[in-house]
C-alpha cells in the first residue's frame, strides 16, 4: 500500500504536479471547484466516464501545490483499480498508510476518485469528516448519480456540495486544439470548421487529442460498452443484458424525438417496468438524460401520460452507438444545446401544444425562456410559430424567446435568432 500511494502522488517527492497528469488546463470547470476548496463541506464530482474528472482533481491538486500548500499535504487515491478487497477497510488502509508515510500537520487535502466502488464508503466519509473537522478536506468522485441518492444524502446532509463534470464545452474544446478565440467575427470560418468537428465527434478529452477516425470510433465504442457492463450490467445485476444495450441503442438512436414509455416498451419487447427502470440506469450513469413537459404543476410536468424527450451526453458517443443511417445534423445540434443548456446548471423541460418548443428554461426568478433548435438557415415558419404560441400561453412569464440555427443572426419579433456554434461561445452566465 505505502509504494503504491507513493506511485498515486509523485508531487511528494518533486513537489509539483507532472505535465502528464495535468494536461490541457480547463478552467471553466477547475475554477468553479477551487472556489470550494476553504469551505467545510465535501466536494463531490460527478459526471460520465473519461469526461475527464481524473484530470480535473491533479489540476485542483496543482493550484493548491502552486499555492503554498505543503504537496505532503495532499493525498490523492484512484479507487477504480482492480483491488481484490472492495470494503471500507481499504479506505482505513489507505488513510492510515498516509499518516504513517507523512503525518502533516496542518489540513490536509483528501482526493479519493471514483469512490463509489467501495461498498459503504460514505458510512466511512461521514466518520472521518465528522471526526477531523476542518482538518481534512475531502475532494471525491463518481461516475453515478446514485452517489446523490436518498441514502446518501441522509447520511451527509449539510456536509456534501456536488459538481458535475462534462464533456468538453465548444470554448474546452477550442483550447483543446489549440485555437485562441479572439474575435468571433473576423474567425468566423475557422470556428466554423471546428464546430462541425465538435458537432459530430463530441468532446471527450481522449477523442479531442486524437486525430485517427478509426482510433476515435473504436475508443467511443469502448466507452459505451464500459458504461453498459461496468456500470450498469455488472453494478445493477441485470439478467437481460442483451435488451438493455438494445435499449440504450433505441435512446441514443432517437435522440431529440418525443417517446412514450409504451412506444419504446413494444419497440423493444420489455415490460414498461422494466423500460422505465433501465432509463434510470442509463440515466444514472450519465450516459442519457430523459426532458419531462414543462407544467408550473410537478405533478403535470412528471405524468407517466407524457412522452420524454431523451438526449445523450456526447455527440460523438451517440454516434459510435447509434443506428443510424443518413446524416442528421439537426439533432446533433438539438443534443448539443441541450447538454450546453444542463452543463450551464439550469432548470429544462420542453413545451408542446399545437406545435413544440424544445427547451423551456425555468429562470431563477420563475421567468421562462423558449428555446428553438433549427439547423438551418432558411427557417421555418413552424419554429417561429411554436415560439409564438408558447408566449401567447405563458404572456408575461415569458422573459425572452430565442431561435438557435445554423448561421442566421437578427432579432425579429420579439424572438432572438443566433447561430449555434456563437451561442455555445456565450458565457452562460
Amino acid at each position: 500500500m505505502k509504494e503504491t500511494l507513493k506511485l498515486w502522488n509523485p508531487w511528494w517527492l518533486y513537489a509539483k504536479v507532472p505535465e502528464s497528469k495535468k494536461r490541457i488546463a480547463r478552467p471553466e470547470t477547475v475554477d468553479g471547484i477551487i472556489k470550494l476548496l476553504n469551505i467545510k463541506e465535501i466536494i463531490c464530482i460527478t459526471g460520465v466516464r473519461r469526461c475527464g474528472k481524473s484530470t480535473v482533481l491533479y489540476q485542483v491538486i496543482d493550484h493548491l501545490v502552486e499555492n503554498g500548500i505543503n504537496p505532503m499535504s495532499i493525498l490523492y487515491f484512484n479507487l477504480d483499480e482492480p483491488f481484490e478487497d472492495k470494503s471500507i477497510r481499504i479506505l482505513d488502509r489507505i488513510f492510515e498508510n498516509y499518516i504513517e508515510i507523512n503525518n502533516p500537520a496542518g489540513r490536509k487535502y483528501i482526493f479519493l476518485d471514483e469512490i463509489q466502488n467501495i461498498e459503504n464508503w460514505e458510512k466511512w466519509l461521514k466518520k472521518y469528516y465528522d471526526l477531523y473537522d476542518r482538518d481534512i478536506k475531502f475532494i471525491i468522485t463518481g461516475s453515478n448519480s446514485t452517489m446523490l441518492s436518498d441514502k446518501l444524502s441522509s447520511l451527509l446532509t449539510g456536509r456534501l456540495i456536488s459538481k458535475t463534470v462534462y464533456p468538453l464545452s465548444f470554448k474546452e474544446y477550442l483550447a483543446f486544439i489549440g485555437f485562441e478565440l479572439k474575435d468571433t467575427d473576423v474567425q468566423k470560418s475557422e470556428v466554423i470548421h471546428h464546430f462541425l468537428n465538435y458537432l459530430n465527434n463530441g468532446g471527450f478529452p481522449e477523442v479531442v487529442l486524437e486525430m485517427d477516425v478509426d482510433i476515435n470510433h473504436m475508443r467511443l465504442k469502448e466507452y459505451f460498452d464500459s458504461i453498459l457492463l461496468r456500470d450498469i450490467v455488472v453494478g445493477k445485476n441485470i439478467r437481460e443484458s442483451s435488451k438493455l444495450i438494445e435499449l440504450a441503442n433505441y435512446s441514443l438512436t432517437n435522440i431529440s424525438a418525443l417517446l412514450s414509455y409504451m412506444k419504446i416498451s413494444k419497440t423493444i419487447g420489455l415490460s414498461v417496468s422494466s423500460i422505465k427502470e433501465y432509463l434510470l440506469y442509463l440515466e444514472q450513469a450519465y450516459l442519457i438524460y430523459q426532458l419531462n413537459f414543462f407544467s408550473y404543476s410537478i405533478k403535470t410536468s412528471l405524468a407517466i401520460q407524457k412522452p420524454r424527450k431523451i438526449y445523450c451526453i456526447d455527440n460523438g458517443l451517440r454516434n459510435a452507438a447509434s443506428f443510424k443511417f443518413s446524416p442528421d445534423e439537426g439533432k446533433l445540434a438539438e443534443n448539443i444545446t441541450f447538454i450546453e443548456l444542463k452543463r450551464r446548471r439550469l432548470d429544462v423541460y420542453y413545451w408542446k401544444g399545437r406545435r413544440g418548443v424544445d427547451f423551456v428554461v425555468r429562470n431563477k426568478d420563475n421567468s421562462l425562456t423558449g428555446v428553438n433548435v433549427t439547423y438551418s438557415d432558411v427557417i421555418g415558419e413552424r419554429e417561429i410559430k411554436a415560439l409564438l404560441e408558447f408566449k401567447e400561453n405563458f404572456q408575461e412569464r415569458v422573459s425572452e424567446l430565442i431561435l438557435i440555427t445554423r448561421n442566421v443572426e437578427k432579432t425579429e419579433n420579439g424572438i432572438t435568432y443566433v447561430p449555434v456554434w456563437k451561442w455555445l461561445l456565450e458565457s452562460g452566465e
